[in-house]
């Protein structure tokens, strides 16, 4: 599937999808006079991104970033419903404060830059000429309560391995959300010809490595004094999952 890097940086069919990435769903009369170009060329340049699958068009006829991240899969455990779908614009606040409460619990640098990388690109999803990245979001009527971030670098040599974080709010833990996130973002890596996810955390915070050991996931190194937390030296734990 072509990316952005196939685009002409710096032209005007760049400057509409960077328009739709940032700010969809959005009509094409906001997009077009936003760009400022005219309607014919405007056109074209939707029609060839809708042709080489970066933008689509939703049911009420704005225009997004074409990610196919799939449907919203509906849950119910331990007497709560819940639901893991694709992040949508609105979702930005609710992902920012879910990563700013969990890793406030417990330490989660990673996570913690995740989110306010977030909050300074007022975007959750990202598909720029060196990396791309999504995020899916498990909520409880529709506000939500759990998230997890996957990132893949466009760079040929680095495409085949993606960052991942997720991490669910305490009053939702212990009911299946977290496995479900887990599962969504390795499946979106590997449909996108990952071979590995990766992930890196305190030593500290044990619940969440023995999580990912419970899922399969293996440690494949430790820096020594990687962190320092409240004045102490912590070691890095670095995990991952192989997809091939």
């Amino acid at each position: 599937m072509p990316s952005p890097t196939d685009l002409e940086l710096g032209g005007e069919r760049s400057d509409v999808y960077r328009f739709v990435e940032r700010n969809g769903p959005v009509a094409p009369a906001e997009v077009a006079e936003a760009i400022s170009v005219d309607p014919e060329r405007f056109q074209h340049h939707i029609s060839i991104l809708k042709r080489d699958d970066l933008i689509e068009t939703t049911e009420e006829g704005k225009l997004t970033v074409a990610l196919h991240q799939g449907e919203t899969a509906e849950h119910y455990e331990a007497g709560v419903s819940y639901e893991i779908r694709p992040s949508r614009p609105s979702d930005l606040s609710g992902v920012v404060g879910t990563i700013r409460d969990v890793t406030s619990e417990a330490p989660y640098l990673i996570a913690a830059g995740v989110a306010e990388q977030l909050a300074y690109e007022d975007t959750l999803v990202r598909w720029g000429p060196n990396r791309c990245r999504v995020v899916f979001v498990a909520t409880v009527d529709d506000d939500v309560v759990g998230w997890v971030h996957v990132s893949m670098s466009e760079v040929d040599e680095l495409a085949s391995t993606a960052e991942l974080t997720l991490g669910v709010m305490e009053t939702y833990r212990r009911h299946g959300i977290g496995s479900h996130l887990l599962h969504r973002g390795v499946e979106w890596a590997a449909t996108r010809g990952c071979r590995k996810v990766y992930n890196s955390l305190p030593a500290t915070n044990e619940r969440a490595i023995d999580f990912l050991k419970e899922s399969g996931w293996t440690v494949e190194a430790i820096r020594d004094g990687h962190y320092e937390i409240s004045g102490e030296l912590v070691d890095e734990v670095m995990l991952a999952r192989r997809l091939d």
